[in-house]
């Protein structure tokens, strides 16, 4: 069957659209979804320790988001906003910038004293390439200049910039958070730990163009960005050995169940590699590697809400959804979570 784009269309109220993180991190509710039983549960996000069990692997995406968003003036004084979406090169970036007409090949930009760029060249679809010029380190430079990329649907100002990142974060490159994982505590993920909950954690640095709105009307005419990943040594074993033993795969993020897809063989197997994936997955794809999965509540018509309908259905998907709308569950970035199991 061709799925349209409106397929994956649901109503939702603007109130709905969650402008903070709920405080405890695992405080926020949890829509518990079992697929055998056809059951659905209303919980606090604390309680998946009670749907966890000794034996299950647990998969995080260890990305760190960038404060990626920078704003800069050209030497006429012209405002730009610059976004950060990928290192190419140690100093050379693909970034967006806005507006494109004042970013043309050879024009530089000025962030702080000791921050600038020029342009070195443009993308097919209107990105910049960048080298940045500055004295120091980068990443120091850039946490002092930049903001965190939250989403245009967040109107409120983030009063700490450490509830965009999750609290395994550790490794710097993504323009935004994979935010199924910002629900977790260091004292949960201890919790899960005692009960022989294994953790396994990979790298998929989180683009915009996961969040890019699907322009064709249908939907295997959309091309998604790639993303680079990695699959360690580590992790290939603990998810190997849990699929040879019969033990689930539980995961926490489209991100990371986009790379454990990436890289398993047909029985669900990883070999450690690191590259960049173009993945895209919707209904039917039959999934290879991941059993369950935890996940927020994404945009309609987006590709995230088309890859969990791959778990579980397209009508379920938007039976949950419509379920979640009517109980005033929180949506996006900062809402509240699903366990699909």
């Amino acid at each position: 069957m061709q799925y349209k784009k409106s397929d994956f269309y649901y109503d939702l109220p603007e109130e709905l659209i969650a402008q903070s993180p709920a405080e405890p991190r695992d405080s926020s509710r949890l829509l518990v979804y079992d697929r055998a039983s056809d059951r659905v549960e209303h919980k606090i996000f604390k309680d998946i320790t009670g749907y966890l069990k000794k034996g299950d692997v647990l998969v995080v995406n260890n990305t760190k988001v960038l404060p990626a968003r920078l704003y800069a003036h050209t030497e006429n004084g012209g405002a730009v906003e610059v976004m950060l979406l990928k290192r190419l090169e140690k100093d050379i970036w693909e970034v967006l910038v806005k507006p494109g007409k004042k970013c043309s090949v050879g024009k530089r930009l000025i962030i702080s004293d000791n921050l600038s760029l020029t342009v070195e060249g443009i993308t097919d679809s209107g990105e910049r390439i960048v080298r940045f010029y500055y004295d120091g380190v980068f990443e120091e430079i850039l946490d002092k200049a930049g903001s965190m990329p939250l989403p245009p649907y967040i109107k409120s100002k983030l009063k700490d910039k450490n509830r965009y990142q999750t609290v395994y974060a550790k490794r710097d490159g993504s323009a935004a958070a994979p935010t199924a994982g910002l629900h977790f505590t260091p004292a949960l993920l201890q919790g899960l730990k005692d009960k022989g909950v294994e953790i396994a954690e990979v790298l998929l640095h989180v683009g915009l163009g996961t969040f890019r709105p699907v322009k064709e009307d249908i939907i295997t005419d959309h091309k998604m960005h790639s993303e680079y990943f990695e699959v360690g040594a580590d992790a290939a074993e603990t998810v190997n050995r849990a699929k040879r033993e019969g033990r689930r795969v539980i995961v926490v993020g489209t991100t990371s169940v986009r790379t454990l897809e990436s890289v398993a063989d047909e029985n669900g197997f990883l070999k450690p590699c690191s590259g960049n994936t173009e993945i895209f997955i919707y209904p039917p794809y039959k999934f290879k590697c991941v059993d369950a999965l935890v996940t927020n509540f994404h945009l309609p018509e987006s590709t995230l809400v088309m890859l969990v309908a791959a778990l579980c259905g397209r009508e379920k998907i938007l039976e949950l959804y419509k379920t979640a709308v009517n109980e005033k569950y929180r949506f996006f970035s900062f809402g509240d979570a699903m366990l699909i199991l």
